[in-house]
């Protein structure tokens, strides 16, 4: 689907990520904080069969090119479910069906099965970012009533982003996110100093669980990894999630962990859990993602269950690491209060959400106001529940 529009711009709408060149797509997306928008992770999800049209994750891309450059882009699929979105939008789409409205399908913008905060338009940096903005999001609207969507919706945004556009018609739903900062701490015996004395004798002991063990955690970069960790995180990722059950999160499949040993490794970092009577092969691993000075950890998975092992393998070992490869701040990934007790502040993260029903946009736009307020709530007691002393993390 390709449309003029002022200023010699085409737009295109491209159903594969695979048919936009790679080195064009990453001028734009490689100055971002995130590496979950860059070309190979995108192109790995939908090559992988991970997010397919077969898997409720059709591809539709919005390009604008001013002859044959790329100048803006961004990261559309067309969902006919709402897994692998992690802001649980069923209310919604529970009403929608109790007032005979379709919910389904309709249109995210976001790096797919990856609650990261950072999603944005890409624009070049020499680009009227204001001008191209307008002018996507008018496509976008185009796009959503000619393929009969019910909306759209932008997930896990980037903040400063994110207020932008709420000025574009959007309704900001507040979610909760974790996040590690580093106070400039010169190694893990000076950041548990921020802890107080109870929660600093519990992280030492819980350490020290693993050494008596005979455990011990080694990290390993990408690029030095064998084929054989990438498939054994396959392995951890899946048996992770077969253990609970419905309540599981697998999406991803064999291929797309191949694939980023092959074009993808130079972002990955592993914490390997090897015990001491075989240290050919690790008995936990945990996946992380480098990009600059952010630290993003995604998958985990063990073979047996060890005490302490999981908080060792996937907080404290990457906090040590971190802080001496001078990382400024690490997202644990989403998930339990359990962070908390180890370090990690909770953060507000915003979506975005448009309607194309009127009567859809009064329920969001009527309840939205509370709902923000209940979840700025869950921000605040979690943050009450950092087990640090008087002077805290500041």
């Amino acid at each position: 689907m390709n449309k003029k529009a002022a200023g010699n711009i085409t737009i295109k709408w491209i159903y594969s990520i695979a048919k936009i060149p790679k080195q064009m797509w990453n001028e734009l997306a490689l100055p971002l904080t995130t590496p979950f928008l860059e070309w190979e992770w995108l192109y790995l999800l939908e090559e992988s069969g991970s997010t397919c049209p077969q898997t409720g994750w059709m591809p539709a891309h919005l390009t604008l090119w001013r002859e044959d450059r790329l100048i803006a882009a961004a990261a559309f699929y067309i969902k006919s479910h709402s897994e692998g979105e992690f802001v649980f939008d069923y209310i919604w789409a529970q009403a929608a069906r109790q007032l005979g409205i379709n919910y389904y399908p309709k249109l995210v913008g976001m790096s797919p099965a990856t609650p990261v905060p950072g999603y944005r338009f890409l624009i070049a940096q020499n680009e009227n970012e204001k001008e191209l903005t307008r002018l996507m999001l008018q496509h976008i609207d185009r796009f959503c009533a000619d393929q009969n969507l019910s909306g759209v919706h932008f997930l896990y945004t980037d903040l400063d982003w994110c207020k932008r556009i709420l000025h574009y018609g959007y309704m900001s739903w507040l979610h909760q996110v974790y996040e590690w900062r580093n106070r400039e701490f010169t190694d893990f015996s000076d950041y548990l100093m921020s802890f107080n004395k109870n929660q600093r004798h519990n992280i030492r002991r819980e350490r020290k669980k693993l050494s008596r063990q005979g455990i011990t955690i080694k990290p390993i970069a990408g690029k030095q990894a064998q084929r054989l960790v990438f498939e054994r995180m396959h392995d951890f990722y899946a048996h992770t999630n077969y253990k609970y059950g419905p309540w599981g999160c697998k999406y991803l499949t064999r291929d797309f962990f191949l694939g980023l040993h092959e074009i993808y490794n130079e972002r990955v970092v592993f914490m390997a859990a090897y015990p001491e009577y075989d240290r050919s092969e690790p008995l936990a691993l945990a996946m992380f993602f480098r990009k600059n000075s952010s630290l993003y950890g995604r998958y985990w998975g063990s073979t047996e269950m060890i005490d302490s092992l999981h908080f060792n393998t996937c907080y404290y070992a990457p906090i040590e690491w971190s802080i001496g490869q001078g990382i400024s701040r690490f997202d644990p990934g989403v998930g339990s209060d359990h962070k908390a007790r180890r370090g990690f502040e909770a953060f507000g993260n915003y979506s975005l959400h448009r309607f194309f029903n009127s009567t859809l946009t009064l329920l969001m736009r009527s309840n939205m106001k509370r709902i923000n307020l209940l979840e700025q709530e869950n921000i605040d007691n979690l943050n009450s529940m950092l087990p640090v002393n008087s002077t805290g993390f500041g």
